[in-house]
């Protein structure tokens, strides 16, 4: 789980750096916080797993609760950024934030 955090981490990075040579300054901001939209739920919850699976075993009910929290902390930032950063560039911030959620597939096609 740690590679893919890690790799979402720097997904986020890179599109961040694109996005700075295409918009500037604000499109560099807006991916970088998209991607983190993305990669500090999943965080959250790969270490909820972790301990979980530590303390004798994850079951069901832990995993879809972590799940709901994952996804309400998702909506709860990106509607954070959207209402408290004003000079948001709103494709950068969904660019970010979709490079982020699906850099896993990289390490599918890695073997």
């Amino acid at each position: 789980m740690l590679r893919v955090i890690l790799l979402q981490l720097a997904a986020t990075i890179v599109t961040g750096l694109v996005a700075w040579l295409v918009g500037g300054s604000p499109a560099l901001w807006s991916a970088l916080l998209g991607g983190l939209c993305c990669v500090v739920p999943n965080s959250l919850f790969a270490l909820r797993l972790f301990a979980s699976a530590q303390r004798g075993g994850a079951n069901p009910m832990s995993f879809f609760i972590g799940e709901f929290i994952k996804i309400a902390l998702t909506v709860a930032l990106l509607g954070a950024i959207g209402w408290l950063y004003h000079g948001l560039n709103w494709l950068a911030l969904i660019a970010g934030f979709i490079v982020a959620l699906k850099s896993y597939i990289i390490l599918l096609f890695r073997h």
